[in-house]
């Protein structure tokens, strides 16, 4: 479950945020673990979610993002002002959701706004981790090389995105063909067969005539079952809205011949590539794990994930907890141990992930080739 919440941080400062949680008390726990004294706890439910963030984010596009992000750290390498660096890009952008989006934070940063908190107004363009990656590079001067950091973890996770879209439109454009070439039989070619073998009156050998057969059925009920068929999808569509079908849909996401395998490849390359990311940037594991929760979509995923969070929470680690589950593959959890004791964890989960990456591109090709 997400939640958005209201806290005091140690310094006496007033935070709001957003994380992922298995529920009220864990919520809790995770933010006085960080040293937050809770202020306001709500749950953001599944409709206001796709309403503020879903809806919205369409028209701008993750290159205009990566673009922005790689622009902004070299006019900051060359020692322009925040101000005059975001105002030169926004003089040369065509988009304008996106310009309107930095002509606005351009506003808050000159009335004295961080640049994090004035990202953070505009999720359309400026995801929860992002505007806390700047955060860090504001609190510890490394602003430029955080925007490259996240320039090329974005880039990444689109070349990640598209590898996902190319596995599952392959199976779905053969169940469509398949299912057109087996409805254009039925349909036509072998009703013309059966009216020229009755004029013949020959003997048809027995796997004909069953074929024969169920074309006869299929023009009698085939409008009853596809009638059947809406119903039973729509149903699906319905149960996998709900919190549990959520969880079962994902689990068959990561489950599909060949399809699964990829799945879950991309999304253990995912969590790698943010854990590291973060974590080099100077995030307590903590606070690391609530934004890599809250980047899943798989809600399967997302429960193993947020069920390490709370055992690393308790104090049990990150590789012990992930053994548990099978969604954490052995090199993961190996990787992740051997990164725990050396502590090098960033280093050792961007070689998962480059791991995991290959091996999924290479699927997808071998998949998409057959």
């Amino acid at each position: 479950m997400n939640y958005e919440y209201v806290a005091r941080s140690e310094d006496n400062r007033i935070v709001k945020g957003k994380l992922s949680a298995t529920g009220e008390e864990s919520a809790t726990d995770m933010l006085a673990y960080s040293g937050y004294s809770v202020l306001s706890l709500k749950e953001i439910t599944p409709f206001f979610q796709a309403g503020k963030f879903s809806l919205l984010s369409s028209n701008i596009k993750l290159t205009e993002v990566i673009m922005f992000s790689r622009q902004l750290a070299l006019l900051l390498e060359s020692g322009t002002d925040v101000v005059t660096s975001l105002e030169l890009l926004e003089a040369q952008m065509t988009n304008r959701g996106f310009k309107k989006i930095v002509r606005q934070v351009i506003s808050d940063v000159r009335a004295g706004r961080p640049l994090s908190e004035a990202m953070a107004q505009h999720p359309r363009a400026f995801s929860p981790l992002y505007h806390r990656l700047v955060s860090v590079g504001e609190r510890t001067g490394t602003l430029e090389v955080v925007l490259r950091r996240a320039a090329d973890y974005i880039e990444r996770s689109y070349v990640t995105q598209k590898s996902v879209k190319n596995a599952m439109v392959y199976p779905i454009i053969l169940l469509v063909v398949t299912f057109g070439v087996v409805a254009l039989m039925v349909g036509f070619v072998l009703p013309a067969f059966s009216g020229l073998y009755s004029a013949f009156d020959i003997e048809l050998p027995a796997m004909t005539r069953g074929l024969l057969a169920f074309t006869d059925w299929s023009q009698k009920y085939g409008l009853w079952v596809v009638g059947g068929v809406a119903i039973v999808i729509v149903i699906g569509l319905i149960y996998i809205k709900m919190p549990a079908g959520k969880v079962r849909w994902g689990k068959v996401m990561l489950t599909l011949p060949y399809v699964g395998r990829i799945n879950l490849l991309n999304d253990l390359s995912r969590s790698c590539r943010t854990t590291a990311l973060l974590y080099q940037s100077g995030l307590a594991l903590p606070e690391v794990m609530t934004m890599v929760v809250q980047g899943t979509s798989n809600r399967a995923m997302t429960n193993a994930l947020s069920d390490v969070q709370q055992a690393m929470i308790a104090g049990e680690g990150l590789s012990g907890p992930m053994s548990k589950n099978k969604l954490f593959l052995p090199l993961m959890v190996q990787m992740t141990s051997v990164g725990e004791e050396t502590g090098n964890l960033d280093h050792t989960l961007n070689v998962v992930a480059e791991s995991y990456e290959t091996e999924a591109d290479e699927k997808t090709k071998a998949m998409i080739a057959m």
